[in-house]
């Protein structure tokens, strides 16, 4: 702290203040002088553990420190516009009250009041993440001085599984599509694309000689997110041989084309995905074109390839990921660890028990014949 003091007014009152590290000066006035000093101790005692917040910032809203952290998100449009939809429903939960008045009673009375809306724990759960990253960028920029997120106020991210379809329903699916859709729900199932990037794919990142598909960019010509997703994937001939036949002798543009020749637009194929998933039977109601890369990871682990080779495959940013979403795919690990023990151990058993037999029968004598 630069400087602080307490005097006495003419009228009587007793006049505290002080100069934070900004060098703003704040003051007060008090009728007993203990009182004074006492807020002195506080306010010091504040700035020297890193927990002072500014009297002005005291009165900050929800609502307005959003439109300040939103403001700086430097992130990806289609990041920043997931972040809107959520700051949407925490500023009509939040909006009007003071930044510091939100505490960890009033998040869980929020996730309650979400899930007896029927809100899905994955829902639930992405709200209070995005929460919790507004309120930590607020303690960072010291606006309040602790986090009202926490793991005792997160809902958890919920067991839901990845839906996978069977082939005999793919390939119904596939024959129900329209000409200029079967390309995209190939990319989908067999090299494990996501719609952003199937849609995005340019004939340039078709290499029928290498046999690879390599993911560059995103609808409409977007970067990717990450630089694991740019990895090539490998595809076999029949699928070079289907590839080739779909682009004509095409060089050039894009992969996916709608019958103008334009770019084929996500909300298209997704359109489309709804109309004829009514067509397969059995198949799920809310089934999308993102569950065909789901189909194309069990095929890929049903098929013997470890975790690591899924994940390259998928263009995971890490093997973390891989195993959250598909590690009920695998076979049965009791079995599996079974088998490992019995390997190790069978061999181990059987040497000593030879030893044991020869001893026995050399005690008993020669057997008669």
């Amino acid at each position: 702290m630069a400087s602080k003091s307490i005097k006495k007014r003419p009228n009587g009152k007793w006049r505290a203040r002080y100069r934070d590290l900004a060098g703003k000066e704040h003051a007060r006035h008090f009728d007993r002088k203990t009182d004074g000093e006492r807020w002195l101790d506080e306010v010091t005692a504040a700035l020297v553990t890193n927990t002072y917040v500014d009297p002005r910032d005291k009165k900050l809203t929800v609502d307005q420190w959003c439109d300040l952290w939103i403001e700086s998100y430097a992130k990806r449009e289609s990041t920043v516009r997931q972040a809107q939809v959520h700051l949407a429903q925490i500023r009509q939960e939040f909006g009007a009250l003071p930044l510091m008045a939100v505490d960890e009673m009033a998040v869980n009375r929020w996730m309650a009041r979400l899930q007896r809306a029927g809100a899905s724990d994955s829902y639930r759960y992405a709200l209070h993440n995005r929460l919790s990253q507004v309120m930590r960028a607020a303690v960072r920029a010291k606006k309040i001085t602790a986090n009202p997120c926490s793991r005792e106020t997160s809902p958890g991210e919920g067991k839901q599984r990845p839906y996978v379809c069977t082939d005999a329903q793919l390939w119904k699916l596939y024959g129900a599509a329209e000409e200029k859709y079967r390309p995209a729900i190939l990319l989908g199932a067999f090299a494990g694309l996501r719609i952003a990037e199937a849609c995005g794919l340019r004939v340039v990142d078709v290499d029928l000689d290498a046999r690879t598909v390599t993911p560059a960019v995103q609808y409409p010509d977007k970067p990717l997110k990450t630089e694991s997703s740019m990895a090539a994937v490998p595809i076999p001939d029949v699928f070079v041989g289907e590839l080739k036949r779909l682009l004509d002798g095409r060089t050039d543009g894009w992969v996916l084309l709608d019958d103008g020749g334009a770019q084929l637009g996500p909300w298209k194929v997704e359109r489309h995905m709804r109309r004829i998933r009514r067509q397969v039977a059995g198949l799920s109601p809310v089934f999308r074109f993102h569950d065909l890369r789901h189909y194309y990871a069990s095929m890929l682990i049903a098929s013997g390839a470890d975790v690591k080779i899924v994940q390259q495959r998928l263009r995971h940013a890490s093997a973390a990921v891989t195993l959250r979403t598909y590690t009920h795919l695998w076979p049965d690990s009791d079995q599996t660890t079974r088998a490992a023990v019995e390997r190790a151990m069978g061999p181990l058993i059987n040497k000593t028990a030879d030893p044991v037999r020869t001893v026995d029968e050399s005690a008993q004598g020669p057997r008669s014949v």
